[in-house]
């Protein structure tokens, strides 16, 4: 089995650092998940010796990505990362963003095999997955084919419309196993205009039991994506 990125916690408190992987585990069961939470004597604070035994325990070969929740705790991370030897530090990576989601998030696109930059890239995802979109307006035009002349002229699309059976609709579970389904395929889905492949961008949408979901390509090769993800869809997730 490929080795996964590993993911660090680093938190001002163990109890939360620990309910973040537990959490980030319930989506990712191959991912090494560490948590560095609280003082040496797990107090509130920060440890420099529980940072660096987290990113040794969480490196299988594949590279580490390091999240943290307040101010000094980045700055603990970091401090570690430029104490790393030489190759080591190219293999880890500290990044700035929202705890949870970031956390999350990277954690899911780890669990789908993704490597060190794209994992990165995901739990950077969290700053902006909630952020309103000022061309969404024309975005939804560009979909349905309409120019600014009010012509038809949108290139061929495949569309199923599902509506969430399960209990509560895509949660972080479901909308995981949906994300790591989209992230088998080479082509672009859309799920109500979001990218598919981004956890965080699924969870934003806040489809509920009930609520439809338009799953669409544009790739002349989308067919069979859209077609399984629907079909996850309808399954209900073994919730319904």
């Amino acid at each position: 089995m490929t080795e996964r990125v590993g993911i660090v916690f680093v938190s001002h408190s163990s109890q939360i650092a620990e309910g973040l992987v537990a959490l980030a585990g319930q989506m990712a069961e191959a991912v090494p998940l560490v948590a560095a939470g609280g003082t040496d004597d797990d107090g509130i604070g920060t440890s420099f010796l529980k940072v660096t035994d987290a990113i040794a325990q969480a490196q299988k070969g594949a590279g580490v990505v390091v999240i943290s929740d307040l101010g000094s705790a980045l700055l603990i991370a970091e401090t570690v990362h430029d104490t790393l030897p030489d190759d080591d530090r190219e293999r880890v990576v500290v990044v700035d963003v929202p705890f949870i989601e970031g956390g999350v998030a990277a954690a899911v696109a780890a669990e789908g095999g993704a490597d060190l930059r794209a994992v990165v890239e995901a739990a950077e995802s969290a700053r902006s997955a909630w952020a309103d979109s000022p061309g969404a307006d024309a975005t939804r035009a560009d979909e349905t084919g309409d120019d600014a002349s009010g012509n038809s002229a949108a290139p061929a699309r495949y569309v199923r419309e599902v509506t969430l059976k399960n209990r509560d609709g895509l949660h972080a579970r479901p909308a995981a196993e949906f994300v790591k389904l989209a992230n088998t395929f080479p082509v672009k889905v859309t799920v109500n205009g979001k990218d598919a492949k981004s956890l965080l961008g699924i969870m934003s949408l806040g489809l509920t039991v009930g609520k439809t979901a338009e799953i669409a390509s544009e790739d002349a090769d989308g067919t069979s994506a859209v077609d399984a993800l629907a079909d996850l869809v309808e399954t209900g997730f073994g919730e319904a």
